[in-house]
């Protein structure tokens, strides 16, 4: 049965996986726009480190939620999907198909399960506690208590990003509850189709470090630099993979050459725990190509008397 609801495609798997690729392909044949669900690449001057759509490709097919925010400038997953549900409505107004495309599982659970997330203010004398354990004892052990209170957080904090571990421990020791657990389903704003992409993990591995390689000869060094200059060492989303390990490399902690394996390593293992997130989502059409992915949307697109109306 047809949902009477507007059709959104959704695009999901790890990084490197080939997202941007297939959104960009399906987003000229199906008449779509592209909406970024990638916490990073909300922000200006990050672009090789978070292997944004070039310019070029964003001109020929339009981005939503790229470049809106200056990285000291703080986005919550609550901003996201009011920006993701405003983005939708614009491409729906156009007659266009909205194809959402991002590894930030968070991000992708607000929007496609209209998640409710009650508002947890800073506590700064917590916080204060929490980054002087940091110090004594090391991210780690932050991150084993973060676990032990919350064993979801695995899939989406980074442990070894300090600011977001130090969130999500904060926000379970005030409430009471894990992070993840304050999340409340809503009704389905919309009648989602989720495509994930999951090559094999060899090929993953071989195509993040050619990524990263890429990356570096075009100038991620350079990006750094100058982000560095404008906003600091310690704007929050240099915390991020590919970004913290060049800060080591400039500060003259590691060589270049550790840092881009660095970078491989911990992109590799972000990827892993991408992978486990979503595969838990059963709603999700795991597919290994486009032809299997314009199989699968003609088939959700299209009923005998001709198309669906998508806004």
């Amino acid at each position: 049965m047809q949902s009477a609801k507007p059709k959104v495609i959704v695009i999901v798997g790890p990084t490197a996986s080939g997202k941007t690729a297939l959104s960009l392909a399906l987003a000229k044949k199906f008449n779509g726009e592209i909406i970024s669900a990638d916490s990073r690449q909300i922000y200006r001057g990050m672009d090789l480190g978070t292997a944004k759509a070039t310019p070029k490709e964003r001109k020929e097919i339009k981005h939503y939620l790229i470049d809106i925010k200056n990285p000291d400038q703080d986005y919550s997953v609550g901003q996201f999907k009011k920006d993701a549900i405003k983005a939708t409505g614009q491409i729906l107004k156009k007659g266009k198909l909205p194809i959402v495309v991002g590894g930030t599982g968070l991000y992708i659970s607000a929007l496609v399960n209209n998640l409710e997330f009650p508002k947890v203010k800073e506590d700064k004398k917590l916080r204060a506690k929490l980054e002087a354990e940091i110090k004594k004892y090391g991210l780690a052990y932050l991150f084993d208590k973060l676990i032990k209170l919350d064993p979801e957080a695995l899939y989406i904090v980074d442990p070894k990003n300090p600011r977001r571990v130090v969130r999500a421990l904060e926000v379970a020791l005030i409430s009471g509850k894990p992070f993840t657990a304050l999340r409340k389903k809503g009704k389905p704003l919309f009648d989602f189709l989720l495509i994930g992409l999951n090559p094999p993990v060899e090929v993953l591995k071989k195509r993040i470090a050619g990524r990263i390689r890429e990356m570096t000869k075009d100038g991620l060094v350079k990006e750094l630099k100058g982000l560095v200059k404008k906003y600091g060492y310690k704007a929050k989303p240099f915390d991020a993979i590919g970004y913290r390990e060049i800060i080591d490399y400039l500060n003259g902690k590691i060589s270049l050459e550790e840092a881009i394996n660095t970078i491989s390593q911990n992109t590799l293992l972000y990827a892993k725990r991408q992978m486990t997130w979503f595969k838990r989502d059963k709603r999700i059409k795991w597919l290994e190509n486009y032809e299997e992915a314009d199989k699968l949307i003609k088939n959700w697109l299209f009923i005998k008397t001709g198309p669906l109306r998508t806004g």
